[in-house]
């Protein structure tokens, strides 16, 4: 479960991460209104579960009532992304001289939580991992005795933080360890972690992803989910249809029965050059009013220009999930995105054979269903 910057940003502060004055607006007059009590100049930034909210227009610097005016227009209600803007985050601006990256995750190659650090804040952090991982610092932590100060201040060093700040940096990574720790988290990350030429340390953004499965013991974050899925229309149908659902920025569609086996596809996309849209576990029973929601929420995505289905038939066999498949895919008038289907598992066979392919592909395996389902969205981008 995803918290957005503001909600973060309020868990972090209340835990003593320092955070710049804000407040949250849904109407443009509040959000003029937040801008003139907390003085100019104000960051005006849509609360939407997604990332390059900048380069898409959603959030905006303004220095007058006349810009924050015209920048909360422009922004209310816009679609960021396939979202729909509802809300606004109003924050005093941050006068920073460096901007920093500090991260909590779980590496689950190493089955122990990993505390990051970078001085290259500010930018996709992923885009970092990949082009200079040298630039990101690691310091992995036995959740049994949970992260020492020295672990903090060995990984702030490492990362080349300068002295003068290092141990502030350091004291804000243990209290985001202690609340991904304490609040079941799955992510908690400050990108950028800004630092001012007074030697402030700022957190200008939030992120905390909450393991779902323990919501029932965090119940003020699971009130805090209740009024994060609001405006998300596919948030609150997967909510409806009881599925597993995690929408990303890409837009090749995943649709499989397992965590496991959509994880593994979703890896699969990225690494054949393609960018995962969703993670979308059906769970067990695939029949046909099933696959037809499933269908019907990664269509329902605009970003999404094919979808990928990888189905292991287990106790419900090959030819009943083909089955599905085909009924579901026959409700629609017209198919609107390229669909790619892999079976495995009991009756595989049979059900390839079932499987209409006047309205899907069939692959025989994995890797070949992946790629085609990459290629199909990479010709629409063209």
């Amino acid at each position: 479960m995803r918290l957005h910057e503001y909600q973060a940003k309020q868990v972090f502060a209340d835990a003593g991460i320092p955070t710049p004055a804000s407040q949250l607006a849904e109407t443009v007059d509040e959000a003029v209104d937040a801008a003139e009590e907390i003085g100019y100049p104000v960051a005006i930034k849509a609360q939407v579960h997604v990332g390059g909210r900048g380069k898409a227009g959603g959030i905006k610097l303004v220095e007058s009532k006349e810009e924050a005016r015209e920048a909360a227009e422009d922004i209310i209600g816009m679609d960021l992304k396939g979202y729909h803007v509802s809300k606004v985050l109003v924050e005093e601006a941050v006068d920073f001289v460096n901007e920093l990256y500090v991260g909590v995750t779980m590496d689950r190659n190493e089955g122990r939580p990993v505390a990051m650090v970078s001085t290259k804040g500010g930018v996709n952090i992923e885009e970092v991992a990949e082009e200079d991982p040298d630039a990101i610092a690691r310091e992995h932590i036995d959740p049994a005795f949970g992260m020492h100060p020295f672990q903090a201040r060995k990984v702030v060093y490492e990362a080349g933080v300068d002295r003068e700040v290092a141990n502030d940096v350091a004291s804000v990574l243990t209290t985001l360890y202690q609340l991904w720790d304490d609040r079941d988290g799955a992510d908690t990350e400050i990108n950028p972690l800004m630092i001012t030429a007074d030697n402030e340390v700022i957190a200008a953004d939030a992120v905390m992803n909450i393991d779902g499965d323990a919501l029932f013991r965090q119940p003020e974050i699971a009130e805090m989910g209740e009024e994060a899925a609001e405006g998300d229309e596919l948030e609150q149908k997967a909510d409806e249809y009881g599925f597993d659902y995690v929408r990303l920025d890409g837009n090749v569609g995943i649709i499989g029965n397992g965590a496991g086996l959509v994880m593994t596809t979703l890896d699969l996309v990225d690494y054949y050059g393609g960018e995962p849209a969703n993670f979308l576990d059906v769970g067990g029973g695939a029949k046909a009013d099933r696959i037809a929601n499933a269908l019907d929420m990664v269509f329902s995505d605009e970003n999404v220009d094919s979808v990928v289905f990888n189905i292991f038939g287990g106790i419900t066999r090959g030819d009943e999930v083909a089955n599905g498949i085909n009924q579901a895919l026959e409700q629609f008038d017209e198919i609107p995105k390229p669909v790619t289907v892999r079976l495995a598992g009991t009756n595989a066979e049979e059900g390839m054979e079932i499987l209409n392919e006047d309205l899907v592909t069939v692959e025989h395996t994995l890797e070949d269903a992946v790629q085609r389902a990459v290629e199909y969205a990479k010709e629409v981008e063209a």
